[in-house]
């Protein structure tokens, strides 16, 4: 027998099941009933809408939603058709939702309420997250494979082309010395920029082992402060219970310290800049591997937050892709390894830039049964406690 539903729950006929399970759904839901009154919504749908259920339920959904929203007249299709529809990519943003409020509906009728139908929403955010990490690690792969045609085609060459100007050094007047050297110089340049892009081409196994996140973090912000950002307030938000990464640890502080250096940069002379270093765990997250039927949790949220000047709008979507770059003499290839390192470990890095406010935020798999307490934790001399 189905649950009845009230303003701010369930009259139990054995009803407690049901709500419980859809309290456990990570994608907001409602019930709304022939008169246009939200009778049920789960935890997540509370969140979304920023009000409690029994809030909800003394309005009419229209009063939630932006004025025109296709939302309407979906539920008035379902109530005629009988008949589930799902609408892609729909418009929500308003200034109770939020900015940037794209979400996918589903809209179903309830057999037992005549009128009555069940809304579900799934925010584009994540759909659109994982959509484009997908994106990042085919953009790498392509990398990979320039990285080894580079590496053969061009490094024995310009060896050749180095080695001839320094001959040449040996014998021209001082006044062309000048441009020999610059050769040589160029040269190096180009083969440092090859090397650079071997890294892509690396498909040897990750070592992993359980890892202390905190002392990565703690370990880049230490070399920060000693360096590049030696100006720049850093503040931490860490949550103490969290499990440990299963990682590369050497790999983990590349990654955290290229963010880190891209936050410095970002803020540039910026008298009240501040990089805050935030971890946080976020269950609920899954993402399926490719050829199997595996899907990998991705639990551990770990954030790099600048007060920079913000990231371009057209060029956040392909922030981590090989040769994008907002430096005047960036490469490019710095957050496309980043993206690719940590697809290797089975991750998503994602990119939130809004005025003033910039998150670099890297999803990742927990090591099973390990606590932070239980992985190693380098101190002040590098080895392990």
């Amino acid at each position: 027998m189905s649950p009845k539903f009230n303003s701010g729950g369930a009259e139990h006929t054995g009803g407690a099941v049901a709500m419980a399970v859809l309290n456990a759904i990570q994608n907001p839901v409602v019930m709304v009933n022939e008169a246009g009154l939200i009778a049920f919504a789960n935890w997540e749908a509370e969140a979304f809408f920023g009000a409690s259920a029994s809030h909800l339920a003394r309005y009419e959904i229209s009063a939630f939603i932006p004025f025109g929203s296709p939302l309407l007249a979906l539920i008035d299709q379902v109530r005629e058709r009988r008949a589930p529809v799902n609408e892609y990519r729909v418009d929500l943003s308003s200034p109770r939702l939020g900015q940037d409020k794209l979400v996918d509906i589903y809209v179903a009728p309830v057999s037992s309420e005549p009128g009555s139908v069940v809304v579900v929403f799934q925010e584009r955010s994540m759909a659109d997250k994982i959509d484009r990490q997908l994106t990042h690690r085919a953009a790498a792969r392509s990398v990979t494979g320039l990285a080894s045609m580079l590496a053969h085609e061009i490094k024995n060459p310009l060896s050749g082309i180095r080695g001839a100007a320094q001959l040449l050094e040996q014998s021209v007047e001082d006044d062309d010395r000048a441009l020999t050297r610059l050769i040589c110089d160029e040269t190096d340049r180009i083969v440092s920029l090859v090397d650079r892009m071997e890294v892509f081409s690396d498909e040897r196994p990750i070592d992993r082992v359980p890892v202390n996140i905190h002392s990565v973090l703690d370990h880049v912000k230490a070399v920060a402060k000693a360096g590049f950002a030696r100006n720049i307030k850093f503040s931490e938000n860490y949550d103490p219970s969290l499990p440990a990464v299963y990682a590369n640890r050497d790999q983990l502080v590349q990654i955290f310290l290229n963010l880190v250096k891209n936050a410095a940069e970002a803020i540039g002379e910026k008298p009240d800049g501040e990089i805050m270093l935030t971890t946080a765990y976020r269950p609920g997250i899954r993402l399926s591997v490719a050829g199997t039927r595996e899907k990998i949790s991705l639990p551990l949220e770990f954030c790099v937050i600048d007060n920079g000047p913000g990231v371009p709008s057209d060029l956040v979507p392909h922030l981590f892709d090989p040769f994008i770059t907002t430096k005047t003499n960036g490469t490019g290839l710095g957050l496309a390894l980043v993206a690719k390192i940590i697809g290797d470990h089975g991750g998503i890095v994602e990119c939130d830039s809004q005025n003033h406010r910039t998150t670099f935020r890297v999803l990742m798999p927990a090591s099973k049964g390990i606590t932070l307490e239980d992985a190693p934790f380098p101190n002040s001399t590098g080895t392990t406690r």
